[in-house]
This record gives structure tokens, C-alpha cells and sequence, in this order.
């Protein structure tokens, strides 16, 4: 999907929910930086089928394996939509200067934003400049999404679902932002860092692997919206935001639909459930 496209559903979902105009206002940037991005700027991956399949049957996603060069110049655009919206919130704004004059001096560049194991961004550069891991995380998914989008465009013709089972990205390593239950019935996750998505099993939390029926459950909203619902689990108090497709047919993409309800965090927070990726409530109170 094109990220004007993605400005379209959100100019949507802001209609149908008009009460979040105003919070969610700072969004708008962002997707206008991803709309301009000129993915033409950067090579994609060129993988063959094989290869893929190889990596994905030894469990490594595509990136931890493939050589991904950027120059500062390639995201300083989207960097900087990034930067503007956590100062618009104003939690971390000494830190986040800190970021910017590293990243002007040479310090810290690209590379300090993509994913690792088990987290997203650099532990050095976080301490280095002393952001929260959330603030860290938004500058990555906010910088990086339309450039491993355009990245893996021509390797997405080879994915394949009984290849990967995990709870990651199967492109990029990044934790799943979305679930949808399609027509067919199955789960695919949905990756907000690279536009990825896979196919995972409806009872398995994807975060620690949990099979145990009765550990994993659902959350509604006060005022229950139909078709959506937030999975938790009780083994490791993770959640994600999920929607049923085949009730919600003509609702927004993934990250359209993940940004756009923040009323659901907010459920799951005082719940006392986290979640793998930045959310807005985490970084109005990540300080």
C-alpha cells in the first residue's frame, strides 16, 4: 500500500472518530513525510526465494542477515517529522535535543534505530542521550517505516507462511503493532516498522509463546466496539489490538486502525498489560 493511500484512511478514520481529532492531530506529519519519502532513493533487498526460505527456516529475519547501508541523509526528513511529534507531546525535550545534536555531530545515525533482539533501537544511544526505550522505539517506527517498506518490496513476493512461526517480523525482526483475523479465518500480525505481516496461530500469544487456553484472553472497550478486541495474556501481561475483518470490512491498514485507538491502550494500561511498541499513552507517561 502507498503511504498517500495510508494518508487517505487516516483522513478517514478521523472522521469516524472525530472525539480523537484533536490528540491524534500530531500523526499527520508524519505520514506527510512518509507520503513524500522517495523510495527510489534506496536499492531494495534482492533475495531469491531460496534464500529467503533458508533464513526463515533457521528463524533469522531478513534483516538481521542482509547489509542495509543508510546515509543520514536517506531519513533526516523522517527523522525529523519524528522528532517534532514527541515534542509536541513535551515529556523528553532535553533528551530529545540531546538526540538531534548527536545526530548532527555524527554521533548517532541511522543504524542506532533498527530493531535487535528483543528491543528496538540502541542501548548505547539511549544511554548516551537518555531517552526512554518508548521515545527511542517512536523515532525508529516514525523514521524507518516508509525506507524497510521500499527495502523489502521486492522479497515480500517470497514469503510464506509455513516458513515462519514466530512472534516477529519475519522481514525486518520487529515485534508485532496489529492483529487482523481475515475472511479465511486465520491471524496475521501485522509489522508497523516495515509494513510486513504473517500468518500466526489465533491461540498463541506472540510475544513468549504462550499456548495455555485459559492464560490468554480478551479485553473490550466500555462502549464495545464490534470487531475489535485486545488480546492479553496472563503469563507474560502482553497485549496486542486486534479486529476481525471480516465484521470491520471496510475499516483502515493495520497502522491506521493501531494509531487511531488509542482508547483501547489506555484499557489494556490500566489493566496493567504493556505492549512491545510505543503507544501514545506509553510516551505522554514515559517520564
Amino acid at each position: 500500500m502507498s503511504h498517500a493511500r495510508l494518508l487517505a484512511e487516516w483522513d478517514d478514520l478521523l472522521e469516524r472518530r472525530p472525539t480523537l481529532r484533536e490528540p491524534l492531530a500530531p500523526y499527520r506529519k508524519i505520514l506527510d513525510a512518509w507520503a513524500q519519502w522517495a523510495s527510489d532513493r534506496l536499492a531494495p533487498l534482492r533475495l531469491s526465494a531460496g534464500d529467503c526460505g533458508d533464513r526463515w527456516r533457521r528463524g533469522v529475519p531478513l534483516l538481521a542477515e542482509a547489509a542495509l547501508s543508510l546515509a543520514p541523509a536517506d531519513v533526516e526528513d523522517l527523522l525529523a517529522a519524528s522528532l517534532e511529534f514527541l515534542v509536541a507531546i513535551g515529556e523528553e525535550n532535553a533528551s530529545l535535543r540531546r538526540f538531534a545534536e548527536a545526530w548532527d555531530r555524527g554521533e548517532v545515525g541511522p543504524p542506532a534505530l533498527l530493531p535487535g533482539k528483543g528491543r528496538i533501537g540502541s542501548v548505547a544511544v539511549q544511554e548516551l542521550v537518555g531517552l526512554s526505550q518508548e521515545s527511542l522505539g517512536f523515532l525508529a517506527y516514525g523514521s524507518l517505516r516508509p525506507v524497510l517498506d521500499a527495502y523489502f518490496a521486492e522479497c515480500r513476493q517470497h514469503a510464506s507462511d509455513s516458513l515462519w512461526d514466530l512472534g516477529i517480523c519475519p522481514f525486518c525482526g520487529a515485534p508485532p503493532g496489529w492483529g487482523d483475523v481475515g475472511e479465511n479465518g486465520q491471524r496475521r500480525l501485522a509489522c508497523h516498522l516495515c509494513a510486513g505481516d504473517w500468518v500466526f496461530a489465533r491461540l498463541r500469544c506472540p510475544f513468549c509463546g504462550n499456548r495455555v487456553p485459559h492464560e490468554l484472553a480478551r479485553l473490550d472497550a466500555e462502549e464495545k466496539e464490534e470487531g475489535y478486541w485486545i488480546s492479553v495474556c496472563k503469563a507474560c501481561n502482553g497485549y496486542l489490538k486486534e479486529m476481525d475483518r471480516r465484521v470491520r470490512w471496510n475499516a483502515g491498514s493495520a497502522l491506521v486502525e493501531d494509531w487511531g485507538s488509542p482508547h483501547l491502550d489506555l484499557i489494556a494500561a490500566r489493566a496493567g498489560y504493556w505492549r512491545a511498541i510505543p503507544t501514545l499513552i506509553q510516551l505522554r507517561e514515559s517520564r
